[in-house]
């Protein structure tokens, strides 16, 4: 069975068609990127696919469920992080992770344990105690993901989780997602960093709403003649087939 499963799934806002008409699938354990700029659809298309907003058309199946007809299950078997930091400022940092493990459902017996397991991996166990306002941004953002997974998912959604901080912590948050693939978590990424495009194992990349193309990086590199997955998005940004095969 497919992580993810969509059938012409659409979003539309009164005339305004966000999403439109996506077919794709998703395998388990795999990174899968979706990709777009700005207004291309895809925060809509995550949202619909996390049970946080209903379909216009089409269908959706996450971890096994409807998300029309079944959106509280749907929520149950995965993890999100948003664009701006799931967590919450005023709190500490075991705080957050002590909240953040409730609301996913963690026993109350297993809530002390595995929070002192999660700050000895980030090697964080000294700012358990620090409000999370005072974290660098990359802080911020290790800890949102591992608040996300606590709870185990079949399925983390993030969305551009790595906005905004430098390239030292974004690929030690990349190592973070590569362990959590290595644990049978499906990570389904949205980012606008081209580079990081080639950390995934396949990549969609969406213009208008609509699936422009969908391979592994290597594979859109090769269809588009590109030797980087920037230039295969300005390809398609611009609609510009005429270099594919």
């Amino acid at each position: 069975m497919k992580a993810i499963e969509t059938e012409a799934l659409t979003k539309r806002f009164g005339n305004f068609t966000a999403v439109d008409s996506i077919s794709f699938d998703v395998k388990r354990g795999e990174i899968f990127g979706f990709l777009g700029a700005n207004g291309a659809g895809k925060t809509t298309a995550m949202r619909v696919l996390c049970g946080l907003s209903k379909p216009t058309s089409g269908r959706a199946i996450v971890a096994g469920h409807d998300v029309a007809a079944r959106p509280e299950r749907v929520k149950r078997r995965i993890g999100y992080m948003s664009q701006r930091f799931s967590l919450y400022e005023g709190l500490k940092v075991w705080e957050n992770i002590r909240l953040y493990a409730g609301i996913y459902g963690a026993r109350s017996a297993d809530i002390r344990e595995r929070s002192d397991a999660l700050l000895r991996e980030l090697d964080f166990e000294e700012g358990r105690d620090k409000l999370v306002r005072s974290l660098p941004t990359g802080w911020k953002q290790k800890l949102a993901f591992s608040v996300a997974i606590f709870h185990e998912p079949e399925i983390v959604f993030l969305d551009e989780p790595t906005g905004g901080v430098d390239p030292v912590a974004r690929r030690q948050f990349w190592e973070l997602i590569y362990k959590a693939a290595d644990r049978g978590i499906t990570v389904f990424v949205t980012t606008h960093y081209m580079d990081e495009a080639e950390y995934c194992d396949r990549v969609s990349i969406m213009v208008d709403g609509k699936i422009a193309a969908l391979d592994s990086p290597r594979g859109l590199k090769e269809q588009f003649r590109a030797t980087t997955m920037d230039e295969v998005f300005r390809i398609l940004a611009r609609g510009d087939d005429a270099r594919a095969l």
